[in-house]
């Protein structure tokens, strides 16, 4: 066992402030619905009869309340600071939610009573600094929350708590990524993996990971801390662990005695859980597990299994089940329920232990089951599939005793909470949107057509094709490539407003998933790595060269588009390939690798680290990768748009991109959009951009 001595340091490490807030003005007051509203992230009160969700109708994701089955709904933050998170407490006495002040990437963890009432702030209160959720204790006494560098001179817990391992699975601690890694070529290769097993087939429990060093000064700062919070403000916040240059730490689970608590870390691509011993603050064991959803997984009721959503050693992510000691050490590691050639992206365990649900991404569609666990946690598991109404499930909710509650989505509506009492037949709740609501009379949703092809070096791709109502199915149209975030994001069969705002102007969409992206297993993933982003930049071009052979777009009306990591991705086609496309835009897109390590958050530079390459280790590569080391060669005209709270990608990203251009004669335009950060969560915001965004590609295709 590594050295898991508390650090001095970190047991001085001060507790997030609660702050109290004024009551929710309007707690019982709803505005005048919009029609064209979401509903997501449902989270049930004890009975499962209530619900809590995050609804846009006002304008901007604000925490409601309502009856599973109709009645009123509750507005109980009437604020202008977008909902990220919601989580009704066990025993239905609070509910805590995250919010984004501003619209930035700063957030903070709020609680407040059902009835709107006692609201306060228990951890992001401090100027600069940011919290997040983690789960409740099984009895609702507390809430965990992640802080960062939260502010000096408060009490905390006298215990304290020991600093978790920085180190990735399997590597050397000096590594953030495999050996080899910058001069990965792009192809698909798992990476320290093996092939799937069979359910019920026993693996290797990985040893629990020593403690490393902490990476170099510049990657260093905004370290974590994660806390158990009394949201009465009773006790003092309860130091559980540190990362002092971690680039995540989420609580996703605590067993009832609260000997252990089950922790995410990790950067992009490297995550693992966790098993700390709470007594002697020492890791128990680690396993990897996959990126996305980050509720990874759940304790049995007695602390004897935990369920976990992971990939080790496996191209997708499956349910595991790992057999516990009294102590928290693995002694088995069982692959409990698999699919080939889909991942686990969705795992929620009902408090009682007896029933588990998962979801599973099938080529971009979501497909459910209950499963229904051993007494024991360790066993043969019986499933049953749930009908869906819809492609997309984002979210999944406990509801009651045998109910359940899910945020959906589909090519032909907007996101909406369905719920079944006794976990039959789903229904739509009253206060979600219909599907015949998503767009104004007239002109219906497209659903798209799923594409395959192969890239230049054989690997194979997909996308999803979006065609204009009315149009020739012979006739080559006018196309915009769209270029989902991440890179670990995957293009999903849902309604985009602004893909129904470029259909409506004649403009097909076709929305890849190149190398990068998730739902095509962990090679896949894995294989945009170093040198291999070069490959991904090539697929751009491989997929709008599919497009032309097949007689699906004109070669001289391409665009291209993508945000975040699809704005990095849109920058580099133009400048690696400026002879395919007629435009780009660029939202939230890096533009030099360098600048942006040095102006992002310091847990986000960390994580980014990990997937792109090191700031001086690999300093050369990143520049070689940066759009802004070929700007001669951009061509056509450029529109980029930003959040002016984005500290994740800072604003200065778009802004050189734009200057260069303009300084050697291409058009080149930026729209820095108010009270946004890096996903713009408005509604005024949102239509200005993609009316913005569709006016632009529009004027310069046309013809």
């Amino acid at each position: 066992m590594a050295d898991q001595r508390p650090d001095p340091v970190a047991s001085a490490q001060a507790a997030p402030l609660a702050e109290a807030l004024p009551d929710a003005p309007g707690a019982r007051d709803a505005p005048s619905p919009v029609t064209a509203h979401g509903c997501w992230y449902p989270s049930a009160d004890p009975a499962g009869g209530q619900l809590a969700f995050i609804c846009n109708r006002g304008g901007v994701p604000q925490l409601w309340t309502g009856s599973a089955d109709g009645g009123e709904v509750h507005l109980l933050d009437a604020g202008p600071d977008p909902v990220l998170e919601v989580s009704w407490s066990p025993d239905g006495r609070w509910i805590a939610y995250t919010t984004a002040p501003g619209g930035g990437e700063h957030t903070r963890v709020l609680c407040v009573r059902p009835d709107g009432s006692d609201r306060r702030v228990l951890a992001g209160a401090a100027p600069g600094s940011t919290a997040y959720l983690g789960r409740w204790t099984r009895d609702g006494s507390a809430i965990a929350v992640t802080a960062t560098d939260p502010p000096s001179g408060l009490l905390v817990a006298e215990h304290g708590a020991a600093p978790l391992s920085a180190t990735p699975y399997g590597q050397p601690p000096q590594e953030p990524y495999p050996s080899g890694w910058a001069s990965r070529n792009g192809r698909s290769v798992l990476l320290g993996g093996a092939g799937p097993e069979q359910p019920g087939r026993a693996l290797v429990p990985p040893p629990p990971a020593p403690y490393g060093p902490a990476p170099e000064p510049h990657l260093s700062g905004g370290g974590l801390a994660a806390y158990l919070a009394d949201p009465a403000g009773a006790r003092p916040p309860e130091l559980l662990a540190t990362e002092p240059a971690g680039a995540t730490l989420r609580v996703c689970d605590t067993t009832p005695d609260a000997r252990l608590v089950l922790l995410l870390r990790g950067p992009r691509g490297r995550r693992e859980a966790v098993v700390l011993r709470t007594g002697s603050r020492e890791t128990a064991c680690t396993v990897p597990v996959a990126d996305g959803d980050p509720w990874i997984g759940r304790f049995s009721p007695d602390g004897r299994a935990l369920y976990l959503r992971s990939d080790v050693d496996r191209e997708f992510a499956a349910l595991l089940t790992a057999e516990l000691a009294p102590d928290g050490s693995c002694r088995r590691l069982v692959v409990s329920a698999e699919r080939q050639d889909a991942d686990l992206e969705l795992l929620s365990v009902r408090d009682d232990g007896r029933t588990a649900v998962l979801a599973w991404n099938m080529r971009g569609c979501s497909e459910l089951e209950t499963l229904v666990l051993p007494p024991t946690g360790v066993g043969g598991l019986d499933g049953s599939r749930v009908p869906l109404p819809h492609e997309v499930v984002t979210r999944v909710s406990p509801a009651g005793p045998r109910g359940l509650a899910l945020a959906v989505s589909g090519s032909g509506r907007r996101p909406g909470v369905w719920h079944t009492p006794d976990g039959a037949a789903l229904a739509r709740t009253p206060w979600s949107s219909r599907d015949e609501d998503a767009v104004a009379p007239g002109r219906p949703p497209v659903r798209p057509e799923h594409l395959r092809l192969r890239a230049r070096d054989g690997l194979e791709l997909g996308g999803w094709h979006y065609r204009a109502l009315g149009r020739d199915p012979g006739r080559q149209a006018p196309c915009v490539l769209h270029l989902h975030g991440g890179p670990e994001q995957q293009e999903r069969p849902v309604f985009d407003p602004l893909y129904h705002e470029l259909l409506g102007r004649g403009l097909d969409v076709f929305a890849p998933d190149v190398r990068g992206s998730l739902g095509a297993g962990r090679s896949f993933v894995d294989a945009d790595l170093g040198a291999g982003r070069l490959a991904a930049i090539d697929d751009v071009a491989d997929c709008a060269a599919h497009l032309v052979t097949a007689g699906l777009a004109d070669p001289r009306r391409l665009a291209v588009m993508g945000r975040s990591y699809g704005g990095y991705l849109t920058l580099a086609s133009l400048v690696w390939h400026p002879e395919l496309f007629r435009t780009g835009v660029s939202v939230c897109g890096m533009s030099d690798f360098l600048t942006f390590f040095a102006g992002t958050e310091p847990w986000i530079a960390r994580s980014a680290a990990a997937k792109y390459g090191h700031p001086e280790r690999d300093r050369d590569l990143l520049h070689t990768l940066s759009p802004m080391s070929r700007i001669d060669a951009l061509r056509v005209p450029l529109l980029a748009v930003h959040g002016e709270h984005d500290t994740n990608v800072p604003p200065g990203e778009s802004e050189q991109m734009v200057r260069a251009a303009r300084q050697r004669g291409i058009p080149a335009e930026l729209l820095v959009l108010p009270d946004e950060g890096h996903d713009f969560v408005r509604t005024r915001n949102r239509v200005l951009f993609r009316r913005t965004a569709a006016d632009w590609i529009e004027r310069h295709l046309a013809g």
